[in-house]
């Protein structure tokens, strides 16, 4: 069979997303191939950012994403007026009103299957359609994406490794190859002189500058290179070294990763091409990026793990309410929980938008299990703070946190935040770094402060009670709870 030619068009628009770069960009080469001219846009979207605080990193990281951008495709051009139209207004009213204006015969974007996208990319391709236009869209975010890996009696996967193994099996040179976007960018026309303008400012949006400058962050592809080059000389150390938050051990891709700034194709080819190497830590690090696509699978096949369990049997179980939950809540959320490893995790996010991966299971391990609290509260957190913020992501760890997901940990695995804090800060070092009121303390009674003898305590000028909390809830009691709050989904599944 010959293969259908691709549609030709006079000219079209690229929207840029979640996926701001112009090198390895899979609509901005479908569209620079397919087209004579090619337009480029970013849309602020108000839909999104309306419900925002006015102080937001991710916003800030966009906008100095954005700003490369624009240079990057200005430079690629070859054209003064080359570079990317920027606008402030609901997308889904904006891209059909930009490509009227515009005259394309198409507009060209990448996959995005959260559910507030597939709603406006729907609403987009309606109005598209209604003018006569194309709407094109490409897997770009993920290595293999939807249903390019399925068991062989055409399920999508439940369970990481089987899926794993699969995503191995199917992967091959062509998947992880890059978009040759350089070699069709004289394609790349000038903007109208009504859109030349320079990318927007923060104020402008009604945003305020934040203290990402200081957070040693780099942003834009340029910055997600950096980051990368400097990985690729410790990756071969990263199994062992990802586990100590006080330890240089990860990547720090994962906002790059979220924000496209940074090729998932580019990492996976490098991990896979280190594993066959037999470097063990690209072999783990392999193995996370394929979770990265094992959760965005999970999300397009069973959408309804936004709000719900992945296993339904887990909405049976009754969490903790009323002000003693909500005191319990706050406490967690502001780093007042007693327990200096959680303490520190909280203060880690709170204060940069990141926090450690091991930490971020401590942590929700701590909220569900030693708390009570439902996961969706912390899950809701997590979307507010983190920088790098992705919902199949984050709703895959709360899940797997809560034993409520696909291949999550058994309901009765429950973290113990001091053996977890004596295993992996076992100096104490990151949690002296975040909780200074504990940093005089020795390592041995930095892990449970309650436990301090009186005298080490008052050389360390730390006050239970006072200028650091006596634990909210006994471990080991809540514990117990906890197994008895699980059993309605034992029973459940006994019948």
């Amino acid at each position: 069979m010959v293969p259908s030619p691709e549609p030709s068009y006079p000219s079209g628009l690229v929207w840029f997303r979640r996926d701001l770069r112009a090198h390895d960009q899979a609509a901005l080469y479908r569209a620079l191939t397919q087209c004579q001219e090619v337009f480029c846009a970013f849309v602020f979207d108000r839909e999104i950012l309306d419900t925002l605080p006015k102080a937001d990193r991710r916003v800030e990281f966009i906008r100095e994403a954005l700003v490369e951008l624009d240079e990057s495709l200005r430079t690629l051009s070859g054209k003064a007026q080359g570079g990317l139209i920027v606008l402030h207004a609901v997308a889904s009213d904006a891209i059909p009103a930009l490509a009227t204006t515009l005259g394309v015969q198409a507009v060209f974007a990448n996959h995005d299957d959260e559910p507030q996208a597939l709603a406006r990319d729907s609403l987009v391709r309606t109005r598209l359609a209604a003018a006569g236009r194309a709407f094109h869209t490409f897997k770009d975010h993920s290595v293999l994406e939807r249903s390019e890996v399925l068991t062989q009696t055409g399920n999508s996967y439940s369970v990481f490794t089987p899926y794993k193994n699969a995503w191995l099996k199917k992967v091959d040179a062509f998947q992880l190859k890059s978009y040759p976007v350089e070699h069709h960018a004289h394609h790349l026309a000038p903007r109208p002189r009504e859109h030349c303008q320079a990318v927007r400012t923060l104020a402008s949006l009604g945003f305020e500058a934040t203290a990402l400058s200081q957070l040693r962050l780099p942003t834009g592809a340029s910055g997600a290179q950096q980051l990368f080059d400097d990985f690729l000389n410790r990756v071969e150390h990263y199994d062992d070294a990802r586990n100590f938050p006080a330890v240089k051990g990860p990547s720090y891709l994962s906002v790059h990763l979220r924000f496209g700034t940074i090729s998932p194709r580019l990492l996976a080819r490098t991990a896979h091409r280190l594993m066959l190497g037999g470097n063990p830590g690209a072999t783990t690090w392999l193995n996370e990026l394929i979770w990265r696509d094992f959760y965005f699978q999970i999300l397009h096949h069973h959408p309804h793990v936004v709000g719900n369990s992945f296993k339904p049997a887990y909405d049976a179980i009754q969490w903790e309410s009323g002000n003693e939950a909500d005191a319990l809540f706050a406490a967690w959320c502001e780093g007042r929980t007693g327990y200096p490893l959680v303490d520190a995790a909280m203060a880690q996010i709170n204060q940069t938008g990141y926090m450690h991966n091991r930490l971020r299971m401590v942590v929700a391990s701590f909220l569900v299990k030693d708390l009570g609290i439902d996961w969706r509260w912390g899950e809701a957190y997590f979307a507010t703070h983190l920088n790098d913020f992705d919902l199949s992501a984050n709703n895959g760890g709360w899940q797997w946190a809560s034993s409520s997901g696909c291949d999550a940990q058994p309901y009765f695995r429950i973290f113990n935040p001091v053996s977890q804090s004596e295993k992996f800060d076992p100096d104490g070092k990151f949690i002296r770094r975040y909780l200074p009121q504990l940093a005089g303390l020795p390592a041995k009674a930095l892990h449970a402060p309650w436990l301090a003898r009186p005298l080490e305590l008052q050389d360390a000028d730390v006050r239970l009670g006072g200028n650091y909390p006596l634990p909210v809830v006994d471990h080991d009691v809540a514990r117990k709870r906890t197994l008895e709050r699980y059993a309605v989904v034992k029973a459940a599944a006994a019948d």
